[in-house]
């Protein structure tokens, strides 16, 4: 029986990559101190700190992924991120980075406030709920989009608060007032979804700054 996503066990999967990584590198200027929301096994981390020399603080709710961490020697703290984050000043960081994580919050809202909070920039990276085989499966086999749970089913998802790329503009312009700077839509369709994202991108990825 495959694994409940809901429990955030990172112990099968010490190393991972994704592929706005590369992206995320190049938004990230040299020397930022950066702090990485849900990140969980640190890869991200990990990456920014060889590659940019980035002074990274990572926020993991699972021990699985705050052990994996602290063996590699990155900076990480227990706790979830969908609540006042007390324990950091405001303007701490430069960057705050959310990645693949938002959609599976209780309070999305309150992590993008304390995102705009504690630094100046800010990476947030989703599933696209408005992805067209998304679409596609919800209107012809009437059942929520498996590609959308990663093959997981709609009882043991992480997934709770599902978005398009079209909710979160509305969101971070017209209610926490960020300035979406950059994008970037990964996937094999990347040549031609920037025309139309929230229909042909299956993830989104944004920097966004403080206004």
């Amino acid at each position: 029986m495959k694994s409940d996503k809901r429990k955030y066990d990172w112990s099968a999967e010490t190393e991972s990559f994704r592929e706005e990584y590369d992206v995320i590198c190049n938004w990230v200027k040299k020397d930022s101190k950066v702090i990485d929301l849900a990140c969980g096994n640190g890869s991200l981390m990990n990456l920014l700190t060889k590659r940019n020399d980035s002074k990274c603080v990572g926020v993991e709710k699972s021990k699985s992924g705050v052990e994996i961490c602290k063996n590699k020697g990155l900076t990480v703290r227990n706790g979830s991120i969908d609540e006042k984050l007390d324990y950091l000043k405001d303007n701490e960081f430069d960057y705050s980075i959310c990645s693949v994580t938002i959609q599976m919050l209780f309070y999305p809202e309150v992590t993008l406030s304390e995102m705009k909070r504690i630094s100046k920039y800010q990476i947030i990276s989703f599933p696209n709920y408005g992805y067209f085989t998304n679409r596609i499966e919800l209107m012809f086999l009437g059942r929520f989009p498996r590609r959308q749970l990663a093959g997981y089913d709609w009882f043991d998802t992480g997934h709770i608060h599902n978005l398009t790329i079209k909710d979160f503009k509305n969101t971070v312009t017209k209610i926490f007032d960020l300035e979406i700077l950059d994008f970037y839509f990964p996937g094999k369709l990347r040549s031609i979804n920037r025309f139309n994202p929230n229909l042909l991108a299956s993830t989104g990825v944004f920097l966004t700054k403080r206004i």
